[in-house]
Parts: structure tokens; sequence; C-alpha cells
């Protein structure tokens, strides 16, 4: 039997142990309150809605969209919650894709194709609180900026490649649209085969679509039966590197690494990252720095970029490029110097002058050895 000193020693230990158990039990209770208090404060996602103007599968620019996309939800996690809209046709369409988007709670929209701009300008306007972004336009209003690509810079390089590499002197071209933006890469990629062959000349075929891979197709083929041996495309889809692998012929993607599509016809692929702008944007939305402003990126800023060179380039091509691609980063190469002229020999830009981007927004013309009509 337990003394009456062991006994009260036995309850002042049972005491103790029963204090320090209320103790953690209060702790615990304490902990799960500040979580359950922190989940209570923590903020709703941001929602985030893209509208793409071709499918997600394209190969191309849609498709470049969407591993951007993708990358932004790696990077923000749970702070996100991203949706997109395939293959909205630009026009009165856009408008009611634009307006469901703002209605399913999104406070961030990214348009990306160029006729996105009227109408993401005007729901802007009537939509104060919700941001928009748009690709490739040049119009903003207080909550809505535009960013771009310096696409034509990888539109040089590889017409650096083509120059080198065509046997007939004759460059091909299936284009888009006829906007500056198109009119901008044929010219800035005639410019770079001139500058290591002058005496290229570039045939273009307009579709007048940015994906359609029958008349991206064609277009490939009625070039090649023109005579033209290297291609380059301002169009969506892989139909024009395909053509060409199974004429024989040479040609470049576009937007993506196209290699796998043409393993005999691919020289190099002209490609986009939108992550690294997509992710600017994103963070400034969400930390409250987001700003009307016009944002072009490039090579500098690893938004652009010339991959997947071919083992059929001879090392000094190879050398070439990479030399051309590092001075366009550093500042020390301008593909935009004067003496620049137009088909009728009209000087567009004297002399060792510098293009300003202005200037390089309102290109609507050919350079002198583009063949052909700008389409009204």
């Amino acid at each position: 039997m337990l003394n009456a000193l062991s006994r009260r020693a036995l309850l002042a230990a049972l005491l103790a142990t029963a204090v320090a158990l209320a103790g953690c039990g209060s702790k615990d209770d304490a902990k799960k309150a500040d979580e359950k208090k922190a989940e209570a404060v923590k903020p709703d996602p941001l929602k985030i809605g893209f509208i793409y103007v071709g499918p997600t599968g394209d190969a191309g620019w849609t498709f470049a969209h969407d591993n951007a996309r993708k990358a932004v939800e790696q990077e923000f996690g749970d702070r996100v919650k991203t949706s997109f809209v395939e293959s909205v046709p630009e026009g009165p369409d856009s408008e009611r894709v634009v307006r469901d988007l703002v209605g399913q709670g999104n406070k961030l929209i990214f348009g990306t194709t160029f006729g996105y701009m009227e109408t993401m300008l005007k729901v802007a306007e009537e939509t104060k609180g919700v941001r928009f972004e748009h690709a490739t336009g040049y119009k903003s209003a207080e909550n809505m900026r535009t960013y771009d690509s310096r696409t034509y810079e990888g539109a040089y390089l590889v017409g650096v490649i083509a120059g080198k590499m065509t046997k007939s002197n004759k460059l091909g071209v299936v284009a888009s649209v006829p906007i500056p933006e198109v009119l901008r890469n044929i010219n800035a990629f005639t410019l770079g085969a001139q500058s290591v062959n002058p005496k290229v000349t570039t045939r273009v075929v307009w579709i007048n679509k940015w994906f359609d891979p029958g008349k991206e197709r064609e277009g490939a083929v009625a070039l090649m039966d023109q005579g033209a041996d290297v291609l380059m495309q301002n169009t969506d889809s892989t139909a024009v590197v395909q053509a060409a692998n199974e004429k024989g012929k040479f040609a470049f993607g576009w937007d993506s690494d196209m290699s796998k599509f043409a393993p005999e016809a691919h020289l190099a692929s002209a490609i986009i990252n939108w992550a690294p702008y997509y992710k600017k944007a994103v963070r400034e939305a969400l930390d409250g720095g987001w700003k009307t402003e016009h944002n072009w990126w490039g090579l500098k800023e690893g938004a652009i970029d010339v991959v997947a060179l071919s083992d059929k380039l001879p090392a000094e091509v190879k050398a070439l490029v990479e030399a051309r691609k590092q001075g366009i980063k550093d500042g020390s190469f301008v593909i935009w110097r004067g003496p620049i002229v137009d088909q009728a020999g009209k000087v567009m830009l004297a002399k060792d002058q510098v293009a300003e981007d202005k200037w390089m927004h309102d290109i609507k013309w050919y350079v002198k050895g583009v063949q052909g009509a700008v389409p009204k």
C-alpha cells in the first residue's frame, strides 16, 4: 500500500501530466484554429482566360500559347486557375467568347490574335474590373494592353539559312493575312537571305487565313511549282513543311519546333516562347504591378529563338546564324539598318539609319526582291 507521502507524489505526477496534456490539446486546438483562419483569409485564385484562334494541337501558334499557359500554372500553382477556348474565329463570334469569359469570373484575359483587337477593346471599355491582354495589336485602354513577339528576328535568321541553302535562288513564303506583322516577316526573311546571297528572290502565296492546312499545302505546292526550293511560312499548321518533305525541298518550322513532321525537309524552326511574358503579366496582376503598356519581346528576352538546326547545314552556316543571333541579342547587329528600299527602288530607310519600332509597325510594302503586289 502507498503511504501518504507516496500518494501525494503520485497525485502530483498525475496532475502534472493532465496539465501537460491539456496544454498540448490547447496548442493543437490553437494550431487548427490558426489553420482554419488562414484558410478563411486565403485569397481565391486569379482566374485567367485564354482565347485561341486555332486548335491547341496545331503544332504552331496556338500550341505555343497553350504551352505558355501550362507554364503559368506550373509557376503559380494554386494562386491561379486558367481556362481556354480554342478555334475562335476573328470577328463577331469572338465578342461572345470574351463576354462569356468575363461572366465566368476571369479577371485576366489573353486574346491571342490580331483580329480580336476591336472586340477586346469594346469589352474592356465596358468592364473596368477585368484586365485584358491583346497579342499583336496596337490599341490599348486603361485596362487593356498589348504584347507581341519579334517574330521578324526568327524570320531573318532562317532567311540567312535559306540564302545559303537555295540552289534555284528562288524562295517561297506561304503567308496568312496581309498585315504589317506578316509583311515585316516576309521582308526580314528576304533581307536575311540577301545578306548572304544577293541573287535570291522571294515569291509569296497568300491564303488569307491563319490556320487552314489544306490551303497552306496548296500554297506550298504552288510555290514549289514556280521553282522555289526553300519555303518559309507565316501560317500555323505543319502542312508547309510536310509538303516540302514530300517534294524533296527545304522548309522551316514556324512558331514551334516542327522538325519531327518533316525530317528530310526541315532546316530549322523559328519558335516563339510566350512563357516569359505570360509569367510577367500574371505576376503583375497578382502583385498589383499590372499597368497599361506595349510589350514587344524577342531574342533578348527569350521570346524568340531558332532551334533544331539540321545536320544538313554546313558548320559555317550554323556558326553564322549563331553569330547573328548573338549580335541581335546584345545590340551589336541590327536587322533594320538602311539603306532599305522597296520593290520600286524607293528608299524606305536611309543609309545607316536604324529603324524605330513605329517604323516597323507601319510596314505595308515589300522590300526589293519580293515579287508580286501586296494585297489590298
